[in-house]
């Protein structure tokens, strides 16, 4: 009877996890068991960063995310493992020496090599021939070479084996699973296929015209190690259409008699390659056939599974980047600002709002054709600035973005400037997902008596206002600034870019008596139901005049009151503190505080000199440590603060409208709307983003293009090729041109649907995905990039 060990226990299994996130993200085992217990509480990655410093040892909110993923991934690899040891016991065969493997591997691919042996399967060729009784035949070959294999065969004939290349066969068959399912062999093999394998794209027969997006991989081979994201998920794309062929090779050009894959086979089993003993011949075929047949399929799909996974999280990683970029974008403030949704024939669409973002007015004005009335359309905005003091014009920058821009400068030109000597400013903002916005159940509950279509330029002035405000109304799937969106898998991506939102929601913090539900249900501990519970209590009681008043809300319990309160924000409220980020669970540690300066509280916020003058450890004791008695001063300081950085806006050169007016060696200032692994997209104000290559964005090398640039970025550009035929432009931020640009040229490719163009400060045009297999989720084609990219690396490779 094989021996039997116990599985290991909870406790050591939890140890074992702290100890490898620990070393994963640069902390103590005990920093990771304690934000590991704060959650298993309930308590979120934000409330948990800011408020409980002192328990995880000032974990940042990026390390307790990437802790939260790996915590996931490490207990379900616990799950599996103990189910797998339960099904290898109730087999009979679980071995310590075995047990001590299963233990010991890190990864789910290592456990299911070492599973697959006693993996339940369906009837193999390998089963039906030791129900034939071919097993001790495989064992007798295997394990005395001396002897010749067709002698050993004669031996096991009978009625269900005729003869001895029957019995032979049989024979191959189980030793090939044999093979197949060794654990260590599959390591190896596994290990060097990651070093020298190569992806091999090719035109699929006669597609050569129906796939002309994916041309750049119609004859592409690339290192299976060294493949970026991008050009993964383009061929994954292209063969998932159909119009491209991939196939994982490794040792295809090996000359030698035996590749090097089959002598790593071989020499598993010592088998010699040349002059052995009567057995060897024929085990080196089967061990040619084991690679051929079994462990190249199984490898092959395995690795590409990989691929794919390390592609997906790559892509996936960008996206959030960019969101959170996008989302933590300057916010205008609160100023009356008109929104103009931009539009030919169905006009373009405005909508005045106040400084909080309630609607004052709308309209519809008809520029242009088929109507050309530019006198109309100019005095019905000239009327709704003055009635309404408008300070900021918000304009879309999809169809027609750049007519209706010309309108609103030439308006603002002539109109007298107001009794500060200020006239409004305009502003090209991303529509990306306004329509999205305009048709859903938010919109429709926030703005129930105005039609749809003026919906989207209400949205269009909000995001100036305040992008976090008015984008966490839209799903961030379809806000666009991130690379095959819809080739990855969909439930991760969601899971980070909510994990995004949260973040940037509560790094900024919400003002509780005008935040809307959509704004509401992305702090800390509340959720839909209770971010709409709070705004039902605040229309019909008023508004909150203490943080403590959220107990009153139905629903909302302590425990939900300690997740949130400290990113809820009440300026001007009855407590002074309720309009900072201090927990009012230290509101007598803040009190303490100010006590010792011998001040009011509102007169001490914000003196700095008095608050610096105080010593941080005189108010630490067992409860609250260092940490938090920093963040308070902190807080006293600077009450508050909007960790998002001040508005500004790119100037668009005059005169420079479209493609035809570049010229170049233009020096031009834009806005970046999108950072890929590439380059960096920006916006130059002629309905095409120009692209700037990762070599092109600085005058050192720039191994990611965040180090330089980010959404939202106001940057000034060189213009170095314009490629009106296939709407390409190449810019460069680099001082130096020589050879800042990627041999073959570079840009970007046409508009696609919605929001796609110009973007405004923080903004991304964004769409539907297009069908380049190179465009980003928000249809800008990615492919732009393409075949400059791909023949420099061609080129760099000789």
């Amino acid at each position: 009877m094989a021996a039997q060990s116990p599985a290991p226990t909870k406790a050591g299994d939890a140890e074992t996890i702290a100890r490898i996130i620990a070393g994963e993200i640069g902390a103590r085992p005990a920093q990771v068991s304690a934000a590991v217990a704060l959650m298993d509480e309930g308590a979120t990655v934000p409330f948990i960063a800011r408020y409980r410093k002192e328990a995880t040892g000032g974990l940042d909110d990026t390390q307790l995310r990437t802790l939260d993923e790996r915590l996931s991934y490490l207990r379900e690899l616990e799950s599996r493992r103990a189910t797998v040891l339960s099904s290898i016991e109730g087999q009979g065969k679980l071995s310590d020496e075995l047990k001590g493997k299963i233990l010991a591997v890190a990864t789910k691919a290592e456990l299911e090599d070492l599973y697959l042996p006693y993996k339940p399967k369906r009837r193999t060729k390998a089963e039906i021939a030791r129900e034939k009784g071919l097993g001790p035949l495989a064992e007798s070959i295997l394990g005395d070479r001396k002897q010749v294999p067709a002698e050993l065969a004669a031996r096991f004939l009978t009625d269900q084996v005729a003869d001895v290349k029957a019995a032979l066969d049989g024979a191959r068959d189980i030793l090939v699973e044999t093979f197949a399912e060794n654990a260590d062999l599959v390591g190896r093999l596994r290990t060097y296929m990651k070093g020298n394998a190569v992806l091999k794209a090719k035109v699929a027969e006669g597609k050569e015209e129906a796939g002309a997006k994916f041309r750049d991989y119609f004859d592409h081979t690339e290192k299976w190690a060294t493949a970026p994201s991008h050009r993964v998920l383009a061929m994954l794309r292209g063969r998932n259409e159909e119009m491209l062929t991939l196939d994982l090779v490794v040792d295809e050009e090996a000359t030698a008699p035996i590749k090097p894959v089959e002598r790593i086979v071989a020499e598993a089993y010592d088998i010699p390659l040349a002059n052995g003993r009567p057995a060897d011949a024929f085990l080196l075929d089967v061990a040619r056939w084991a690679w051929r047949v079994k462990l190249s399929l199984h490898l092959t799909i395995d690795l590409m599974g990989e691929l794919r996974e390390k592609a997906e999280d790559e892509a996936i990683r960008v996206f959030a980047r960019n969101l959170k970029d996008l989302l933590l974008a300057a916010p205008a403030g609160s100023r009356a600002t008109m929104g103009l949704d931009p539009g030919i024939r169905t006009g373009v669409k405005v909508a005045v709002v106040d400084g909080t973002g309630k609607v004052l007015a709308t309209s519809t004005v008809y520029p242009f054709q088929p109507r050309n009335d530019v006198q109309g359309a100019s005095a019905e905005l000239a009327r709704l600035i003055r009635l309404h003091q408008v300070e900021l014009i918000a304009i879309g920058n999809g169809t027609a973005s750049r007519e209706t821009d010309k309108l609103a400068a030439d308006l603002i030109a002539l109109l007298p400037p107001d009794a500060a000597g200020k006239k409004p400013i305009k502003v090209v903002v991303s529509e990306a997902g306004a329509s999205v916005y305009s048709a859903s159940a938010t919109a429709a509950a926030e703005m129930p008596d105005l039609d749809v279509s003026l919906r989207g330029a209400v949205s269009i002035a909000r995001r100036l206002q305040d992008p976090l405000a008015e984008l966490v109304k839209i799903e961030p799937k379809s806000i666009g600034v991130g690379q095959y969106q819809h080739d990855v898998d969909q439930a991760r991506l969601a899971k980070a870019l909510d994990a995004v939102v949260e973040d940037a929601v509560n790094a900024v913090g919400v003002d509780l008596n005008t935040a809307s539900a959509s704004l509401l249900a992305r702090v800390s501990g509340l959720g839909g139901s209770l971010a709409e519970a709070i705004v039902a209590h605040r229309n019909t009681v008023g508004p909150f005049k203490t943080r403590k008043e959220l107990l009153k809300v139905s629903r909302l319990g302590p425990r939900t009151f300690e997740l949130s309160a400290g990113f809820l924000r009440i300026p001007g409220g009855a407590e002074p503190l309720d309009a900072s980020a201090v927990h009012p669970e230290a509101y007598d540690l803040a009190k303490k505080i100010v006590s010792a300066c011998g001040r009011d509280v509102r007169a001490l916020m914000g003196d700095s000199a008095a608050l610096k003058a105080l010593d941080p450890r005189a108010f630490a004791d067992e409860r609250f440590g260092l940490p938090t008695v920093r963040d308070i001063l902190s807080e006293l300081e600077k009450p508050g603060r909007d960790p998002r950085p001040a508005f500004k806006t790119a100037a668009f050169a005059e005169g420079v409208n479209e493609m035809s007016d570049l010229k170049p060696g233009m020096v031009l200032e834009g806005t970046v709307t999108n950072v890929a692994a590439f380059g960096a997209f920006v916006d130059i104000g002629v309905h095409q983003d120009g692209l700037v290559h990762v070599s092109a964005l600085a005058d050192r090398f720039v191994k990611d293009p965040h180090e330089v640039v980010k959404a939202g970025d106001v940057v000034k550009v060189r213009v170095v090729e314009v490629d009106a035929k296939r709407k390409r432009i190449a810019l460069s931020m680099r001082k130096d041109d020589a050879g800042a640009r990627p041999q073959g040229g570079a840009g970007t490719g046409s508009k696609g649907q919605e929001g796609q163009g110009r973007a405004a400060p923080g903004g991304s045009g964004a769409g539907p995905a297009g069908r380049d297999p190179r465009r980003g989720a928000g249809g800008r084609d990615q492919g732009a990039f393409g075949a400059a990219l791909a023949d420099a690396l061609r080129r760099k490779g000789k």
